[in-house]
């Protein structure tokens, strides 16, 4: 099962396992990119940031795989991708849906050329916008939040930004 879902450029941190496992309770995460699940570095520091927690580091395909076993599972777990694009391939093009989770909280998103910046590193391409735009229509609401209590505003006050089609 599915407690948390989110957009997080760091991944996994201390600020996702402490402050949001106390919003959103989780036994584990499921992180999910092609770089970091295919770089035995990358996927060991990720794994080693959340010491009490079952960590996973999947491929967009092994997700693709699994997913079926994640929605049947009693086991609680954040749902974590670096991009927008990578959410939007895991909730739009496979459909998955967690069956409690109506939000996707977006966190640090660096500032990088071309992002139109939201907030405090929090910048979105327009390449990333139209992957949240498809989330939305998806039916889930985006949600701009480093911390739960520090919130920026959900998708709707940022959409006109950018030239979605």
């Amino acid at each position: 099962m599915i407690s948390f879902v989110r957009i997080d450029d760091r991944m996994i941190h201390g600020q996702t396992v402490t402050r949001w496992s106390l919003e959103y309770p989780c036994d584990g995460i499921i992180a999910v990119n092609d770089a970091a699940a295919t770089n035995p570095v990358l996927k060991a520091a990720y794994k080693g940031a959340a010491p009490d927690k079952k960590v996973f580091i999947w491929t967009l395909d092994h997700f693709r795989e699994s997913m079926g076993k994640v929605l049947e599972s009693k086991t609680r777990y954040f749902l974590i991708t670096k991009s927008p694009l990578d959410m939007r391939t895991i909730l739009v093009d496979y459909g998955f849906k967690p069956s409690d989770v109506k939000t996707v909280v977006v966190g640090p998103c660096n500032d990088r050329p071309g992002a139109v910046k939201l907030g405090n590193n929090q910048s979105i391409t327009p390449e990333e916008a139209q992957a949240l735009e498809a989330i939305t229509q998806a039916g889930y609401d985006v949600e701009f939040a480093l911390l739960k209590d520090n919130a920026i505003g959900s998708w709707s006050k940022f959409r006109d930004r950018f030239d979605l089609k």
